[in-house]
């Protein structure tokens, strides 16, 4: 059996006392960075919006033109309005996306020199009882092209027509018989 010696033994602080607590409650960060201290965002103190002019930029999106056209923001006075036929020249490409984008911006560029700074978007497809619903592919390019051109956005708002009754459907009385 082997005899044990007692070492003797380093004296450190009695249990409970003020500099164990401290030791215990921060977390060892030593060859770690703290992120959650590097992550945080710089307060930046809020913009000014109470000097913006609005307008309403309707657009009117369908598979074979769009149109844009802004006006102040009682609608009752025209600022600009551009479609996508005036920038294109073949038919075919008046609805296309690219139409929509260059029409957008050289709306937007004339709003811009008659003082409007912000706007609110009213988006109409064709709509009524025998349209389509939804939008034709030049809307979305020319939401980004009014936002990118500098006009702040307000609110997008759907404004299509839908009947809440709609005329007789073709067919008679009892239906398309297939």
């Amino acid at each position: 059996m082997a005899i044990k010696e007692d070492k003797p033994e380093a004296k450190s602080a009695p249990a409970g006392t003020s500099e164990d607590k401290a030791s215990s409650d921060q977390p060892k960060t030593e060859g770690r960075r703290d992120y959650r201290r590097d992550n945080r965002r710089e307060i930046r103190p809020r913009r000014d919006y109470s000097n913006l002019n609005w307008g309403i930029a309707h657009i009117y999106s369908s598979y074979n033109n769009t149109i844009i056209h802004i006006t102040d923001i009682t609608g009752t006075e025209s600022i600009a309005r551009v479609s996508g036929g005036q920038v294109v020249k073949s038919d075919r490409m008046e609805s296309s996306p690219t139409a929509a984008m260059v029409a957008a911006k050289k709306a937007a560029q004339t709003a811009r020199e008659k003082g409007i700074t912000a706007i609110h978007i009213k988006v109409k497809a064709p709509g009524g009882h025998n349209g389509p619903n939804n939008p034709g592919p030049g809307a979305q390019a020319a939401m980004r092209a009014l936002s990118r051109m500098g006009l702040r956005v307000g609110t997008i708002e759907d404004v299509t027509p839908i009947p809440h009754d709609r005329c007789r459907m073709k067919g008679g009385r009892r239906g398309r018989r297939v």
